[in-house]
């Protein structure tokens, strides 16, 4: 049996992996690890999970000089780049860990934190530094405070995220800052054009290992799949978070505007929801992260980049609201459910002009994924008188409700008949528990797809009448227009303030944006949101009155599309 004191490992090293729990090395780090340690370049293709962080930093840390005293101003001898903040903290922490007992120091350096405290840990000298991009180009170049020059190894971690986040430019810029002699290692999960350009330009001789699993998503992921009209998605996915026991779930919508629009639509309709998108600022992305960790919200809907370092190992269910293009990506979704031992689910929404693509998914997972039926309206009244059922054997077998009984006896006393009571208390419980309208989903025609709408492909989701309302709305209110109504400053609906938007039609501005920033960002229930129109440089909206106050304290904090919009009395 191959063990990591057969892999030239320092028996320091190797002792500190045994105390961690790690007794043999994955098939990446039994190929990467001696090759490294060699002072070879190499490259990792193998997806997250693999071990690839201990591949890299285990040969790093051996590598380090590390025989003088600590002293301000210790050259940067190893640098591994990260796509984001999150993986950045947590594979800080992991060489940090594995380095602890030879007295390693490691610092993460990444955007949304100040610059005034990663400048003086630099200052007072680190061994290893894992930062994004972004951030270390500034500290080279508009801090001049970062040098490279003492660089040993460099690190690409999820060289594919980071070229699809447009960081190429950056990363080359950094490594011209290093010295050509240096040793670099590259991981990446696939290995499209640009990164092999890089790699043949920043590479000495690499070695390249790939490592594949026969299966490519885990056996304890329970995949499964709905063919269901793209009109009709969100009532499917609604229908399936009845069905579902969601301890935690992770949506994943195509783009940034998908995610802020579907977080609003499922808030509406009585599942809370919060959004993960490249629009929150860090300080606002931090906040949801956790409270989603901390289990206080269940349910994120997230873009697949805005997910990056979102490490969680308790997530029950991964739903694919929009099926992605490319199959890895697939895989790294489903990825995120089913780990540390754990069971998940995976179910995943398939309009009918996207099977051929659900069929190449399969052929690159290696895995069959079963279909299963939209549950019926039928299917969902069950499922909730059971549940009431269930949560009412509980009560009675506690037999704490004195003062229920003895209001009950009152009631009887007067006449009625008890079975008739507990009726009534029981009707009472389900209009309490204010239960949500099933909605329709239609049937799906199976067949050529070459017919489906265009708007079924480009990822539109809402609803057949929102989006007829938003187009009358837009057709009323276009300028010019003799049919445009009159937008009075002041709602007409008793209960509701209106407030004023400072941005509109002309910004691309939709409603679900609004009801989403303003649910977010004053911490209020997006479905008590009430009439939005869209003027072309502003916006208006009605917000319930008690709600105003509380709307017009975070002045300042509202974001769309990165950037700061004011909301304020119409």
């Amino acid at each position: 049996m191959s063990e990591f004191s057969s892999l030239n490992l320092h028996p320091q090293l190797v002792q500190t992996v045994a105390d961690l729990g790690y007794t043999e090395p994955t098939p990446i780090q039994t190929a990467i690890i001696p090759a490294m340690l060699e002072g070879q370049d190499v490259i990792g293709q193998a997806q997250t999970g693999t071990g690839k962080t201990a591949a890299f930093a285990l040969p790093i840390l051996q590598n380090l000089k590390l025989d003088h005293k600590p002293q301000d101003g210790t050259p940067v001898q190893a640098l591994v780049l990260v796509p984001t903040r999150e993986l950045a903290i947590q594979v800080a922490k992991a060489i940090h860990d594995y380095g602890k007992v030879m007295g390693a120091r490691v610092l993460p350096v990444y955007g949304g934190n100040s610059y005034s405290s990663q400048i003086n840990r630099i200052r007072r000298g680190v061994e290893v530094i894992v930062g994004t991009p972004g951030r270390l180009l500034d500290l080279i170049q508009k801090k001049n405070i970062l040098n490279l020059s003492g660089v040993r190894t460099v690190v690409l971690d999820e060289a594919d995220e980071m070229l699809s986040m447009g960081f190429i430019e950056d990363i080359e810029a950094i490594l011209k800052e290093t010295p050509e002699t240096r040793q670099t290692a590259l991981f990446s999960a696939t290995m499209p054009n640009p990164i092999r350009r890089l790699a043949d330009k920043y590479m000495r001789a690499p070695q390249s290992f790939t490592i594949e699993n026969k299966q490519r998503t885990v056996e304890a992921i329970e995949q499964r799949y709905y063919l269901v009209n793209e009109r009709d998605k969100l009532a499917a996915l609604t229908r399936l978070f009845e069905m579902e026991d969601i301890t935690s779930a992770l949506i994943f919508a195509r783009t940034r505007a998908g995610t802020a629009e579907l977080a609003a639509e499922l808030n509406a309709r009585g599942f809370p929801a919060e959004l993960l998108n490249g629009d929150l600022n860090q300080e606002a992305r931090e906040r949801v992260m956790n409270r989603f960790r901390q289990n206080q919200i269940t349910v994120m809907v997230a873009t697949d980049v805005a997910a990056r370092g979102l490490d969680i190992d308790d997530i029950s269910h991964v739903f694919n609201f929009d099926l992605p293009d490319d199959p890895e990506v697939y895989v790294h979704r489903v990825g995120r459910t089913g780990r540390a031992g754990k069971t998940g689910i995976a179910l995943t929404l398939v309009t009918p002009a996207e099977q051929g693509q659900l069929r190449r998914i399969e052929g690159f997972a290696r895995q069959r994924l079963t279909r299963a039926a939209i549950p019926t309206e039928q299917d969902i009244q069950q499922r909730r008188e059971t549940e009431l059922i269930n949560e009412m054997m509980i009560w009675l077998k506690r037999d704490r409700y004195k003062r229920e009984r003895e209001m009950v006896n009152a009631l009887v006393e007067q006449g009625f008949d008890p079975i008739s009571v507990a009726a009534a208390a029981l009707k009472l419980a389900r209009g309490e528990e204010k239960q949500r309208p099933i909605y329709a989903v239609g049937e799906v025609v199976e067949g050529s797809t070459r017919r489906v709408r265009q708007s079924e492909r480009n990822g539109s989701y809402a609803p057949r009448e929102y989006r007829g309302d938003r187009e009358r709305s837009t057709a009323l209110s276009g300028t010019g227009s003799a049919l445009r109504p009159a937008r009075s400053s002041v709602s007409h609906e008793p209960g509701m303030v209106r407030l004023s938007v400072n941005q509109g039609r002309v910004h691309g501005l939709r409603p679900n944006e609004v009801v989403s920033t303003l649910a977010f960002f004053a911490d209020i229930p997006g479905h008590t949101i009430g009439k939005i129109l869209i003027e072309d440089q502003h916006t208006l909206v009605d917000v319930p009155e008690q709600f105003v106050e509380k709307v017009l304290a975070k002045k300042g904090a509202y974001r769309m599309r990165k950037q700061v919009v004011t909301v304020e009395l119409a």
